[in-house]
């Protein structure tokens, strides 16, 4: 080999260490603990959150809300705001591993900081396990306040409204669920539930909560599968039943699931259970169908009704 060849190599190797060195000091700063020097004293709000399709919804219907603004203070410490109380409240900002941090009671991956946005993986746990299904499937985005107000000259809340694609996807959820009205498969949960409003002063109805932490329901199950108590007096006979049903896009109730304690019980269960449907229900009730984005579309409600004779 020349000697000029020997010094190329050489500047070759050179070039190639110190290209791995590089890469490897950005790699160690992005997958140690982070600084947020850079950005500590400014206000973010979230103006998005995505499934990883890029949409607010997924097919249950449920979306992703924006609602945080929080603040980094220093490096363990962070300020979010709290709906509740109405004002910013401090939190620990506690480092787990990677780029894996907790705060608010919230997990999240942190993907992206900069002065003008943040961009962070929000997480589910089970145990010390990250879920890897759709309760991790979420990207939050926030956008600095001065970069909301003087760079693109708009608000949070424009920014946090839903896009048009979807509209366009609950469109075609509508249209699907319009199809099959009384079909469990095929409807979803309306953004804006179901309403019973009474035609009689014989029925009373309300809209009741059924979250459990211990149990891992959380308000999400609310939203997904909202519950109503319904109370007859002056029925038929005596009576207390649970069920599912499907409140289509007209208004009418389907039947949709129950419990038998015995196979030969489920046709007469079945016929019992229709009759108090479409006898009291349909006739004593206005019914409003659930709703997403002003579309009226099939979704699923959980009942439990009560029957009292008259002097009982």
């Amino acid at each position: 080999m020349t000697k000029y060849g020997i010094l190329n190599s050489i500047a070759g190797l050179l070039l190639l260490i110190s290209s791995c060195t590089s890469t490897s000091k950005e790699s160690k700063t992005f997958r140690g603990r982070i600084s947020f020097d850079s950005i500590t004293g400014i206000k973010y709000y979230e103006v998005k959150r995505r499934f990883s399709t890029g949409l607010s919804f997924n097919e249950l219907g449920f979306q992703q809300e924006p609602t945080w603004i929080i603040q980094f203070k220093d490096q363990d410490s962070i300020l979010a705001y709290s709906p509740q109380k109405k004002r910013m409240q401090s939190f620990y900002l506690h480092y787990d591993h990677g780029e894996v941090y907790n705060f608010a009671k919230e997990w999240f991956k942190i993907k992206k900081i900069s002065k003008d946005s943040l961009v962070f993986q929000r997480l589910h746990l089970t145990g010390r396990e990250i879920s890897k299904d759709i309760r991790s499937d979420v990207n939050i985005t926030w956008y600095a306040e001065n970069y909301i107000k003087n760079v693109l000259k708009t608000t949070a809340r424009e920014l946090q409204q839903p896009t048009k694609a979807d509209t366009l996807y609950i469109q075609r959820l509508s249209e699907k669920s319009n199809r099959n009205p009384g079909n469990l498969d095929s409807a979803f949960a309306g953004r804006i539930p179901v309403e019973f409003t009474p035609l009689s002063k014989i029925i009373k109805v309300r809209k009741i909560s059924t979250v459990d932490k211990l149990q891992g329901r959380t308000e999400a199950y609310d939203y997904l599968f909202p519950t109503y108590r319904i109370d007859i007096v002056n029925a038929y006979d005596d009576f207390g039943y649970d069920f599912s049903a499907v409140v289509d896009a007209k208004g009418k109730i389907h039947l949709g699931k129950f419990r038998t304690d015995f196979p030969e019980n489920y046709e007469p269960r079945k016929k019992t259970l229709e009759a108090i449907i479409n006898v009291y229900l349909q006739n004593l009730l206005k019914v409003i169908p659930g709703k997403t984005l002003g579309i009226a579309h099939s979704s699923e409600i959980n009942i439990a009704i009560t029957g009292r004779k008259k002097g009982h």
